[in-house]
């Protein structure tokens, strides 16, 4: 049975790691038969945000703690996640990705990545274990493996013109397809970046999810 580590950030699309696709992710590896096995940085999110009207809110929550609300308590902090125990590693979106796992939010081109998150994707990549990241999540690839690498969040003209500017790759694709970079193992997907509905976020979410097994 393989083993897949999930970097979630939080719990909910605009603050943390946005709910359908962590599900839909835990859907499509439960039913191909994988371990699963969870993580976020034990950190304070930088924002915290109420999300029926969007605004910013003072108080204080944990993204590890946010995390095991959709890992049903299962998790670990993303310190601990070492490369020798996974197949693979697969990172869902949602603005936690762009604000808590990296400052792409606020930074753009000159964001830096979560360290612990930096030393672990290294870590798989030199190992030649695959990665997949979907959503906005795949704007960190370029600062993570210093490679021209090939991806996609969709079809956004300024955050693929961003991606360029960071050394990426992009490639323009629809909801129900992914991007894969052979030589360098990573697959993507835009998932809620286009979809309009959890049934359009899913059909590209599984078909991630079974390439990064199939390379795995």
């Amino acid at each position: 049975m393989k083993s897949i580590a999930v970097i979630l950030s939080g719990c909910g699309v605009s603050d943390g790691s946005e709910i359908h696709e962590s599900v839909l992710t835990i859907l499509s590896l439960s039913q191909n038969n994988t371990e699963v096995h969870f993580f976020a940085p034990n950190e304070l999110q930088p924002t915290v945000i109420n999300h029926i009207t969007g605004e910013e809110k003072s108080e204080k929550r944990n993204m590890m703690e946010e995390s095991s609300r959709i890992s049903r308590g299962k998790i670990s902090p993303l310190s601990d996640a070492k490369a020798e125990n996974f197949n693979a590693v697969i990172i869902p979106g949602g603005f936690g990705a762009a604000k808590n796992l990296c400052n792409f939010a606020t930074k753009g081109v000159n964001c830096e990545i979560n360290q612990d998150l930096l030393r672990f994707v290294r870590d798989m990549h030199k190992q030649k274990k695959p990665l997949g990241l979907m959503c906005i999540a795949p704007v960190m690839l370029p600062k993570m493996l210093n490679s021209p690498i090939k991806l996609t969040i969709g079809n956004d003209a300024k955050t693929a013109e961003m991606i360029t500017q960071m050394g990426g790759t992009h490639i323009d694709c629809p909801v129900d397809d992914i991007v894969v970079d052979e030589t360098q193992r990573v697959v993507t997907t835009p998932a809620y970046m286009l979809a309009e509905s959890i049934a359009q976020a899913q059909v590209g979410i599984d078909k991630l999810v079974r390439k990064v097994l199939e390379l795995a």
